[in-house]
């Protein structure tokens, strides 16, 4: 997606990817105690995700022509060091 969604309406996507993550992986537990949101180029993450072969779900919004809006990923949150932090 190209430009950034307002933080609300982005933490709802993040909640559909939450989602569609409990949908990808039936019989899982989604057991992370914190959910953390970030900014970032999610066609540049889901390419680093998928070279280093960890699991996640996508999220495409129909209201924003199906658009990728939010990837969930369970992990101990080491693959994201590199983002930077907004304060």
């Amino acid at each position: 997606m190209s430009e950034k969604l307002q933080p609300v309406y982005g933490c709802v996507q993040g909640g559909h990817a939450v989602a569609q993550w409990l949908i990808d992986n039936p019989g899982q537990t989604w057991n992370n105690q914190y959910l953390v949101y970030v900014y970032a180029d999610l066609n540049k993450e889901v390419f680093k995700l998928k070279l280093k072969d960890v699991p996640f779900s996508e999220f495409y919004e129909p209201d924003l022509d199906n658009q990728l809006t939010a990837v969930a990923v369970l992990h101990d949150g080491s693959i994201f060091k590199n983002l930077k932090k907004v304060e």
